[in-house]
């Protein structure tokens, strides 16, 4: 086995123990600190421990959004009509294997959730970013995320804007957030261990009593909360291999997951190992989703108005991973982000289908079905969004190429150890590990794949199931104190 999917040793519990508290959290991104913050709420001693020297973890590098719907009081100001209903059965939609418990326990705790996180001191504006964008430019509280908007999801559930980001400029969003949650953690008292890489899970008598780090252990029931793979080039191959190349890791040197070998080492089972989030997003300027993108024979495979991680994955999932974006003359804009590259200009399709090695006539007869279908605003074949069709009638045309490789493509582990709904970590046969529970990007939870994923899922379900897991471990102590 490689070094990088090794899996730790378990240990007895030591004739000392260095420390001691009801629950031990492994690491301080926002699962973390959340699981952390829910068990000291339940009323439980806390101690976390993290590898590094601050707080934050891959968190700390998001852009701020939390996918949060059924009516929050942002969604409300805003003018946004959203249920519970609608939005578990967009999630279950666009879920390849949905857990429905999961959705469930999301979907109808949202709003409250939306709550708690005010409480501890979050911000967030009551204000609506209208645009087609990765992130909102400013500090608009609301917009659009996924693809509440895009066939066939429109048709399952009524739309609505879930993507709620803390009152920060752009990308400092995730920053803000651990910032905020890192004060929070301080002044409830939890105590938390800086420069300490937890190496083993103690176990006793088939239950986990606490971990372990070289010169030390801490007694208690563990929370694993210690980030994604994406990190760990021999855990990619073995799980994730279409990641492996072309394409740049998205997290922190410690996303190496050692949460999840630690959860494994004490026989958890896992889930959705292969679900990545990739991305090479060509919008904004938004105008660029009037093009079509089309495979290299000619043909279009996606819907362009979809969210850029949808794309993506239908992007790297077509033959040699090839794929371009066609636009006309009147539709040309550079991309505000620098993930795709322009190919060229060409006076005709024709050419353009030439140079870009397309077989005779493929690309020409598809420009041509597309503009006669979008002179009548609609789309036959992918169903794009009105919103999103105009004819390419305009010469002369242009493409950019959004094959990975030539393409930027950034990306991120989905997938984790097994939970219940509360975070405790499951064997294969859907078992409990007693004392043992993960939260965050070490845990399978809701988000599984490109296709599913929404801005604001990591930070939602993180935050959310780091929250119930903490409450969940300081339960359990309570209850092994009762025995």
């Amino acid at each position: 086995m490689a070094v990088g999917t090794a899996l730790p040793e378990l240990i007895s519990p030591p004739p000392d123990w260095a420390d001691a508290a009801d629950v031990v959290v492994v690491g301080f991104g926002i699962a973390g600190a959340c699981a952390a913050i829910g068990a000291a709420e339940a009323g439980a001693r806390v101690l976390i421990l993290e590898r590094t020297g601050a707080a934050g973890g891959a968190s700390a590098l998001a852009a701020g959004h939390f996918y949060l719907g059924g009516g929050t009081p942002v969604q409300q100001a805003t003018g946004h009509d959203d249920s519970v209903a609608a939005m578990r059965d967009y999630l279950t939609a666009v879920t390849p294997d949905p857990d429905h418990a999961k959705l469930g326990a999301y979907c109808a705790g949202s709003v409250a959730h939306f709550g708690w996180l005010e409480a501890q001191g979050l911000s967030f504006e009551r204000s609506f970013y209208p645009g087609k964008a990765v992130v909102q430019p400013g500090t608009e509280g609301l917009m659009w995320t996924g693809n509440e908007k895009v066939a066939p999801y429109r048709e399952s559930a009524k739309p609505a804007p879930r993507g709620h980001k803390v009152n920060a400029p752009a990308e400092r969003g995730g920053a803000e957030i651990m910032r905020v949650l890192a004060a929070r953690v301080r002044a409830l008292g939890i105590r938390v261990r800086f420069e300490t890489r937890v190496e083993h899970l103690v176990i006793d008598r088939g239950q986990v009593v606490g971990v372990a780090w070289p010169g030390g252990a801490a007694s208690g029931a563990v929370v694993l909360a210690a980030g994604g793979f994406v990190m760990n080039p021999d855990m990619l191959a073995a799980y994730a291999a279409r990641m492996s190349r072309h394409f740049l890791p998205l997290g922190v040197p410690t996303d190496d997951g050692l949460g999840i070998r630690l959860g494994q080492s004490a026989g958890a089972a896992t889930a959705h190992m292969d679900g990545v989030f990739l991305t090479a997003s060509f919008y904004p300027p938004a105008e660029l989703l009037y093009g079509i993108i089309v495979n290299k024979a000619g043909r279009r495979f996606v819907a362009e108005d979809s969210y850029h991680g949808l794309t993506a994955g239908e992007v790297v999932a077509q033959p040699d991973s090839t794929a371009y974006l066609i636009v006309d003359s009147k539709h040309m804009v550079w991309p505000e982000l620098p993930m795709v590259r322009f190919i060229d200009g060409w006076e005709t399709v024709a050419l353009m289908e030439a140079a870009l090695g397309i077989p005779v006539g493929a690309l020409q007869e598809t420009v041509a079905n597309y503009n006669v279908a979008a002179a009548d605003e609609h789309d036959p074949e992918l169903d794009k969004h009105p919103d999103w069709i105009r004819p390419l009638t305009e010469g002369p045309w242009g493409a950019f190429d959004l094959t990975p490789g030539t393409a930027t493509y950034v990306g991120f582990t989905l997938g984790g150890l097994r939970t219940t709904v509360d975070g405790a970590v499951q064997r294969g046969d859907d078992s409990i590990i007693p004392g043992l529970y993960a939260a965050g990007a070490c845990a399978s939870t809701i988000a599984q794949d490109c296709g599913g994923y929404s801005s604001g899922t990591c930070l939602g379900e993180g935050s959310f199931f780091g929250r119930r897991a903490g409450a969940d471990a300081a339960r359990h102590s309570r209850r092994q104190e009762g025995d």
